[in-house]
């Protein structure tokens, strides 16, 4: 079975678009989930979890998601600074204000976890456990820097056993590691990047009764749209530098076709 996974969204429309454009052109996917985060940070929360929804594509509830719709008091996030806590806070603020009630209502049903039996429930095949951050909490971060026991320990909170899947997003920067023959998948970011590649990321996930082969497949989008979408909107200006670069120093990023 092939599925594509992808998370973190965050309110960017034209990455969505081309990121599903990108998977049906392949003709090879049996399903696509999402991992959560679908709001925040770009103008576009409710189109989002409209096409989310008509598409049909089951998912996760990510921290953004949660939080918007139940009106918490702040997104979860973490900061590198003040200053990025502080537009956090603009961000959060501004999506609160502008999702509709579909939206929601279409966010608070959105489950903390979802398992999928390739091979289906009458035999004893793998398991893809999708979250959006860990097992059991929505708001840790699961980059590349943890440890082989921080990843076995998530593996035992879900239950998980050799040859099976655990896919998670919320760090925005895409990776994998096999630990004990569980596959650990970190999706990556489809509408905020931060691993100074500006292209929409997401994973095409192979998985037979053995094996598990994961490719982070990087999609081109029209980020100029959504450069003026922000600005636009009256987010902060910096959230459409933040796309433009990947997150990164303008010296460190992938360059866009039309850099010289």
């Amino acid at each position: 079975m092939r599925y594509a996974l992808m998370s973190d969204i965050h309110g960017n429309r034209p990455a969505l678009e081309a990121v599903l454009a990108s998977i049906r052109t392949r003709g090879d996917v049996d399903g696509t989930y999402h991992l959560g985060d679908l709001v925040g940070y770009a103008p576009w929360p409710n189109e989002v979890c409209e096409i989310i929804a008509r598409e049909g594509i089951p998912g996760v509830a990510g921290n953004y998601d949660s939080t918007v719709a139940n009106d918490y008091t702040h997104c979860g996030c973490r900061a590198e600074d003040q200053h990025q806590e502080e537009l956090a806070h603009q961000s959060y603020e501004w999506t609160r204000e502008h999702v509709n009630a579909t939206t929601k209502a279409f966010l608070r049903a959105l489950p903390f976890r979802i398992d999928i039996r390739p091979e289906g429930g009458h035999v004893a095949g793998p398991t893809v456990t999708l979250v959006h951050a860990t097992p059991l909490n929505n708001l840790i971060y699961v980059d590349e820097s943890r440890p082989d026991a921080f990843l076995t320990k998530m593996a035992e909170v879900a239950k998980l056993k050799r040859g099976d899947v655990l896919a998670f997003g919320h760090t925005h920067k895409p990776w994998r590691r096999t630990v004990g023959g569980v596959h650990f998948i970190n999706t990556g970011s489809v509408g905020r990047p931060k691993d100074g590649d500006w292209r929409a990321a997401y994973v095409l996930l192979e998985v037979a009764a053995t094996t598990a082969r994961a490719e982070v497949v990087r999609v081109e989008y029209d980020v100029d749209e959504a450069v003026r979408g922000i600005r636009d909107s009256m987010l902060p200006s910096e959230f459409a530098e933040f796309l433009e670069t990947g997150g990164k120093p303008l010296a460190a990023t992938t360059p866009r076709p039309d850099d010289s």
